[in-house]
């Protein structure tokens, strides 16, 4: 981390959202928090729900976005989904900015197997993305195979709509999406094991 990113002052997410693309790190109450190390099997996940994803929110006026995507969730909170999804191009950021204040319609998290990373997805970023607007938070599982879609009630909390491991769904609020689990667990087999797995 470079200097001014490890400094013991607190940054504002426009600090954050201006430092070199190579800084690593979401901002978490004004400082850096180291991001997860991403496996292979993360990144594979990734790439297939953006080609997924993409293929139908395209074509409709949607864009989907990796995970370089800055999401300013408060003033001191800056977070950077696997994958974001705007519906429409209402509320974009402008081409050139690093930095969304407007909530995206989707964020998704590939959960990574370490407990602190776990924890991050499932409680920390949960609460972040609730409580910035984000209509609909899906969470992936490789390793327990398992996704889960989230909605945000009128009150501001998460209700869950789907939880799966396998078959094909509809994804709420998009008529005619459906997700093959299947399919993207085959993805992943495709990939050969090694001694590390």
């Amino acid at each position: 981390m470079s200097d001014a990113a490890s400094s013991l002052h607190p940054m504002s997410v426009e600090q954050w959202a201006a430092l070199d693309e190579d800084e690593p790190g979401e901002l978490v109450d004004g400082h850096l928090e180291e991001e997860e190390v991403p496996t292979w099997a993360h990144e594979l996940v990734v790439s297939w729900l953006i080609r997924v994803l993409g293929g139908w929110f395209v074509p409709r006026g949607g864009f989907v976005l990796g995970s370089e995507s800055k999401v300013a969730v408060s003033a001191r909170r800056g977070r950077k989904p696997d994958v974001v999804v705007f519906f429409t191009s209402r509320g974009l950021p402008p081409r050139q900015s690093s930095l969304t204040r407007s909530p995206p319609d989707v964020v998704i998290e590939v959960v990574t197997a370490t407990p602190r990373d776990q924890r991050r997805d499932r409680v920390e970023k949960k609460a972040d993305y609730a409580a910035f607007g984000v209509a609909q938070y899906w969470i992936v599982d490789p390793e327990a195979r398992t996704f889960e879609i989230l909605a945000r009630r009128d009150d501001g909390r998460f209700v869950e709509l789907l939880a799966a491991s396998e078959g094909a769904h509809d994804v709420p609020s998009c008529d005619g999406l459906r997700l093959d689990l299947d399919a993207l667990w085959s993805e992943l087999e495709r990939w050969p094991a090694g001694e590390d797995d």
